[in-house]
């Protein structure tokens, strides 16, 4: 499949290091908003919805890892990037685990949060075909209850529509064909090929990646570090800002 134009945003220091930021499935490039602000104030911050999501284009799937990785590699040649520090979550660090295994010569730094090398793929075909008969809005509640403790969710009943509102917009065909890309996806040969200077984050209570699932992938890269952040679930991000754009920073700003 062909590389698409993806939809993103840049913001923050424009002749600074590139950091990009690669989101969830089911979200956009809003479930980094805690973050691009102080980012911004040391990198130029480059936000984009991976394909199916957002406003990104939505091509029929299935989707492969290497299409997403494909498309982030054509972002970077659109702006004129040759190399950059990759951030993702979830799906995002999938893409960005495959970019560093790939193309290695694009990467300075890497932070991979909540996320594996490989899940059971019946779970992910289940989900696309439920998807696919029934639009994203199907999943999008019992999405959001993975992605949040349920204090913190009880806390901020706006958050939680808003996410819901959010993996509820995604065209069902981008979450379907996404999901088969994860069903499809096994990059635990691909670790050890990894040379960036890479941060590992783990939500520890995350039920979708729990924190065994990246001490695999911290075991498997040479030199990773592992965090793993308290009172969080799937978007750390979301739940626990300050330590982990505190752990972004100091991460990116010494590799």
């Amino acid at each position: 499949m062909s590389a698409v134009d993806v939809h993103h945003v840049v913001s923050g220091v424009n002749e600074g290091p590139v950091v990009v930021l690669s989101n969830s499935l089911g979200s956009t490039h809003r479930m980094w908003d805690a973050q691009a602000g102080a980012l911004g104030e040391r990198f130029k911050v480059v936000r984009y919805d991976t394909r199916g999501h957002g406003s990104s284009p939505v091509p029929q799937g299935p989707y492969f890892i290497d299409d997403l990785t494909d498309d982030l590699v054509r972002l970077l040649d659109r702006l004129g990037v040759q190399r950059a520090h990759v951030v993702g979550l979830s799906l995002g660090a999938m893409t960005a685990m495959r970019l560093a295994a790939r193309f290695p010569e694009r990467i300075q730094g890497l932070a991979l949060l909540c996320t594996a090398a490989h899940l059971p793929s019946a779970d992910w075909r289940a989900r696309a075909k439920l998807v696919r008969m029934h639009g994203s809005a199907a999943v999008s509640t019992s999405v959001v209850q993975r992605w949040f403790t349920e204090p913190f969710l009880s806390a901020q009943p706006e958050l939680r529509a808003d996410f819901d509102a959010m993996v509820a917009a995604t065209p069902g065909e981008g979450y379907a064909a996404c999901c088969d890309a994860i069903a499809n996806l096994d990059l635990r040969q691909d670790l050890s090929s990894i040379s960036a200077p890479t941060l590992v984050i783990a939500g520890a209570d995350d039920p979708a990646t729990p924190p065994a699932k990246l001490e695999e992938i911290v075991s498997g890269i040479p030199g990773a570090r592992l965090l793993v952040v308290e009172h969080a679930a799937h978007l750390a991000n979301v739940e626990q800002p300050g330590i982990i754009t505190s752990a972004l920073i100091e991460h990116l700003e010494r590799s």
